[in-house]
Formats: structure tokens, C-alpha cells, sequence
């Protein structure tokens, strides 16, 4: 029998994965379904398995939006009060089908819930990460009119993660949506001063601004391919890198 191909060894020591609601709801148009979120969970423990320390932030989109809430007359603030709850569920529900595989993890709540999840305090979530746990951070920034995109920056560089993974729905980064224009152009590597000026959709400009100042990179690729969390995480060059030009992961 010939020998198994050796297991390219990881990249990134500590990264923040940061999913989108809408990731979890699989074929379905909302809610979540119960095969993607085990696809979801298999993937982050192929990860972990390499050794590489890894957290999560996930937003809560597949149950309740509250921006589209405001913009039908709900109060801006109660209305993120309730997207928060909703990023909760969503984390408490990958950190049971984590669980079932036998990935430890912790979620840490930036609102108190403690009947569910620890309080958010950073030296715990950094020890949780260097026990080998993976850490679900749950409610955003738990201040209104901040985004799960500005919440996963904070936290990323919170914990001093060495990159920003966001899974997307598409391959990348493009110059207009691939879905609606066939001639969409595909960024491999972008600055952030480009995101900002352009105004591409990679996320929101708060979360940009933020990882610009701070020099944290972000690697934007498709979750719906199996295997590109380990293979981003590997070092190979999927989706699009934001970045400075002086900063490069590789």
C-alpha cells in the first residue's frame, strides 16, 4: 500500500471565523437546517484537529434581521437587541452539533445570559482558545448599531487572531454581484483603502476601518465548497485577501 500524502501544516496559528446567519439555513429560506450546520461543524473540526486555535462569530440573519426591522418602523436599538438574541441561538446551536463530534467549545455572550453562556471576558475567551476549546462568541458587540461584521473584527483582534476568515456565499470578492452580472470581476488580493473607496461589499466599513488600523488581514472565500475552511487555514490562495501592501499571510 502506498503511503497517505502528508497533511500540509497550517498557516495560521489563531484565526476568527466569522459566518453569516444566512450560512446556516442551507436550501431552506430561513431558520436552520440541521445537514449544513453539521457540514459547518465537521469543517471547523477538521480545523481544530490540525491544531490551529480557532473562534467564531455568527451572525443571526436567518432568524431575525434588525436593520430590516428598523426599516419597517421598529426602534433601531430593540430591534439589534433582538439580532443579538438571535446570533445566541445560532451559536448555541453549532456549539451543540460541535459537541456531538467531540469538539469542545465555550460561548461567550457579550449580553449576560448565564443560564446558556459564559459572560464575554477576553482573558477567558484567550484561555478557553489556548486550552485547544473553540470559543462562539454570541451578541455581537452587545451595543446596538454595531454590525456581527464590526462585532468579529473587535473580537479578532481581541484575541489577536492572525487573520479574519469570512465565509461567504460566493468565491470572493467582486466588482458587482456575480449573481445578477456575468461580467463580474473577481479581486484575488484588494487593499483596504480599495474596499472603502469602492465600496465593495466585503463588510461594512466600521469593521474595515477597524482591521485597516489595526493591520489584521481578511480572507473572504466560499463556504459552500467542503473543505475550504482547512484549505484557506493551509495557506493555499482561495477567495480574495484584503489587506495592506506591507501585510501579506502569505
Amino acid at each position: 500500500m502506498g503511503e497517505s500524502a502528508p497533511v500540509a501544516k497550517p498557516r495560521f496559528k489563531r484565526i476568527l471565523l466569522k459566518l453569516s446567519g444566512e450560512a446556516l439555513m442551507g436550501p431552506g429560506g430561513f431558520g436552520i437546517d440541521p445537514p449544513t450546520l453539521e457540514g459547518i461543524a465537521s469543517e471547523i473540526a477538521e480545523v481544530r484537529a490540525l491544531g490551529v486555535e480557532l473562534a467564531v462569530v455568527i451572525g443571526g440573519g436567518n432568524i431575525f434581521r434588525g436593520l430590516a426591522a428598523s426599516a419597517h418602523g421598529m426602534d433601531r436599538a430593540s430591534a439589534d437587541y433582538m439580532g443579538m438574541m438571535a446570533t445566541l441561538m445560532n451559536s448555541l446551536a453549532l456549539q451543540d452539533a460541535l459537541e456531538r463530534i467531540n469538539v469542545i467549545t465555550r460561548v461567550l455572550s457579550a449580553i449576560e445570559v448565564k443560564e446558556l453562556a459564559e459572560p464575554y471576558i477576553r482573558r477567558r475567551a484567550m484561555r478557553h482558545l489556548e486550552k485547544g476549546r473553540v470559543v462562539i462568541f454570541a451578541a455581537g458587540t452587545g451595543n446596538p448599531y454595531f454590525t456581527t461584521d464590526t462585532a468579529a473584527s473587535l473580537r479578532a483582534m481581541e484575541i489577536h487572531a492572525e487573520v479574519l476568515m469570512k465565509a461567504t456565499k460566493v468565491d470572493g470578492v467582486y466588482d458587482k454581484d456575480p449573481h445578477k452580472h456575468t461580467d463580474a470581476v473577481l479581486f484575488k488580493r484588494l487593499t483596504y483603502i480599495d474596499v472603502l473607496q469602492r465600496n465593495l461589499k466585503v463588510m461594512d466599513s466600521t469593521a474595515i476601518s477597524l482591521c485597516r488600523d489595526n493591520k489584521l488581514a481578511i480572507i473572504v472565500f466560499d463556504l459552500g465548497t467542503r473543505g475550504n475552511i482547512r484549505r484557506v487555514v493551509q495557506g493555499e490562495s482561495i477567495g480574495t485577501l484584503v489587506t495592506d501592501e506591507e501585510n501579506r499571510p502569505w
